[in-house]
């Protein structure tokens, strides 16, 4: 079955606010089972720093289809990229690629939840969320969480939380900007004011929401 796939930055502009706490948690539960099955089938995780290409997870590289699987495309190396890329790479030091995506997905997911929230209201995560997040996000790459522990605490929330499965979740992600793009209808999200964070920038970080061209990998 063929899926057709949107970007996270076009679920996010579609509605026109961020995403809730149980749908980053399927992201990250979804990304991180998609990242390591990536890599024991060998498939890639290698950053291409010669051809100026990367893998770095941004909003407009993390892919959602209409079957509810996520991919991810390659993307070329920007200024708009610095913000989602860790510290490491920007100083050219010895770097582990599995630590450098597992730092920009969890910028992206931040990104996710800070789109167009007013200056001063604050993200609403759950502390256990949050820890896991600033985990991903460490400066220092030998402190950063790594896939199988950001799986393991997944799985763990997802089953004492109840929460639906990642793909039920991801379709209607992008079932919902499907629908958005027939009634034309779009923001602003419910729960501030209109008018509020009405600009397509963040008060941490921007990202350009147009998809950039790019190998995808799945």
């Amino acid at each position: 079955m063929s899926s057709t796939f949107v970007t996270l930055a076009e679920v996010l502009e579609a509605r026109g606010g961020p995403l809730e706490e149980d749908e980053v948690w399927s992201l990250l539960l979804g990304s991180a089972e998609s990242l390591l099955d990536l890599s024991y089938k060998g498939k890639t995780l290698t950053l291409k720093l010669g051809h100026n290409i990367c893998n770095i997870i941004t909003p407009a590289s993390l892919l959602l289809s209409t079957t509810g699987t996520l991919a991810f495309k390659n993307c070329a190396m920007t200024d708009e990229l610095c913000a989602f890329t860790a510290p490491e790479m920007l100083q050219g030091r010895t770097i582990s690629t599995k630590l450098i995506i597992v730092y920009s997905l969890g910028m992206t997911l931040y990104w996710s939840v800070d789109y167009h929230l007013p200056q001063n209201q604050p993200i609403q995560l759950s502390d256990s969320l949050n820890c896991l997040l600033l985990s991903m996000c460490e400066d220092m790459a030998h402190r950063r969480a790594n896939l199988n522990s950001i799986l393991e605490v997944c799985e763990s929330h997802h089953k004492a939380s109840l929460l639906p499965p990642p793909n039920k979740v991801i379709k209607q992600l992008v079932e919902d900007v499907f629908q958005d793009s027939v009634t034309g209808k779009r923001g602003p999200y419910p729960g501030y004011t209109e008018g509020n964070g009405a600009s397509g920038e963040t008060r941490r970080l921007s990202l350009d929401s147009e998809p950039k061209q790019g190998k995808l990998i799945h």
